[in-house]
Order: structure tokens, then sequence, then C-alpha cells
């Protein structure tokens, strides 16, 4: 496999080895997350959610308005997400197990299409960075039209000899207000 040296869209400083396109790692990996959306996009949660590694963290930072010189401080420190794995097995089980689901009864109708994956390789053997775009559609009950949502998300990815584990996601929203009324799903 032939490897380029990039600079990932986390660290500035850090230099990692980035996986070429086209890379049968590439392939596995991209194939992951399209699985991913697949199961997210058809409600199947609780196969969705034996793609979480024990050691989970998932949270998406509120985007904040900043002047050009403080453009690195555009995220702060309060979260639309701020999930582990024991708080994703709860809202799965709500969203699955429970009739008090109401921001999700009836069930929003979501696409998600993920682009733009790039990944490096860690210092931890089989345990990958990648960050990929989404943009996700959401239609609800008899509304006639999508509210959509875009995003960065910088991921953590695991081997396990088996499959690949999501261990941590970062999801950085586009939008400083969002425009659906709640966040009760997935991204």
């Amino acid at each position: 496999m032939s490897i380029s040296t990039q600079i990932t869209p986390e660290t500035s400083s850090a230099v990692l080895t980035e996986v070429d396109y086209g890379s049968p790692i590439h392939d596995r990996i991209t194939g992951w997350y399209i699985r991913e959306a697949r199961l997210l996009d058809h409600r199947l949660l609780d196969e969705w959610q034996t793609y979480l590694a024990e050691d989970l963290v998932y949270k998406a930072p509120v985007r904040l308005t900043r002047r050009v010189q403080g453009f690195d401080t555009e995220f702060g420190a309060i979260g639309h997400f701020d999930d582990d794995h024991a708080s994703m097995t709860a809202r799965v089980k709500r969203l699955t197990g429970t009739k008090s689901a109401w921001s999700e009864d009836p069930a929003s109708r979501t696409r998600r299409f993920v682009t733009n994956i790039s990944i490096w390789e860690t210092d931890i053997p089989d345990e990958y960075k990648v960050s990929s775009y989404l943009l996700l559609t959401r239609n609800r009950a008899d509304a006639k039209d999508y509210k959509q949502l875009s995003a960065e998300r910088n991921d953590r990815l695991r081997w396990n000899g088996e499959r690949f584990l999501l261990s941590r996601r970062t999801i950085l929203l586009d939008q400083v207000v969002l425009g659906m009324p709640n966040l009760a799903i997935f991204l």
C-alpha cells in the first residue's frame, strides 16, 4: 500500500501517515461508513450499537460565531452531545424499547450522505483517525420540507479482529443555530 504524509484536520503540528484512496484499508473503512449510514437511516439502532466501542466518546460541541482572529476557538465546551457507551446504550434503548421517545414518534425519515473520507494511521496498530463530511436530510410527520444538517466528523476507528468499532466521534456542525427542533437522532 502506498502512503502519503499529511497533517490531520484535528492537529496542526502532528504529521501522520495518510492512507491512500483506493487502498484496501481505505475501501474497508469507507464500506464501514456506508453500512453505518444505512443502519442509521433504516433505524437498525440495535445493530448499529454493535459498532460502538466500550470506551466510546461521542460529542458534538456547540459552534460559536467568532471573528477571523478567534477562528480557532469557534467550538465551546458545551455540547449538543457529550455521550459515552452507557449513555448511548440508554438512548438507543429509549428509542427502540419504550413508548416515551416523543421526539422520535413518529420517527424521522433521514438520509445520511457521507463523503470526503480521509484516513490516517495512528501510533496504535489497527486504529485509524478518520475525517468525513456528513450531509443529513430529515423529514418528520407530515412536513412538506426537509431539514438539512451538515458537519465534519472526526472519528477514531479500531479494528477488533472482527470489525471496526467507533471509539471516538467529534461532530463539528456547520450551523450555529440548528434548523431542526431536536437532535434525537444519531450523527
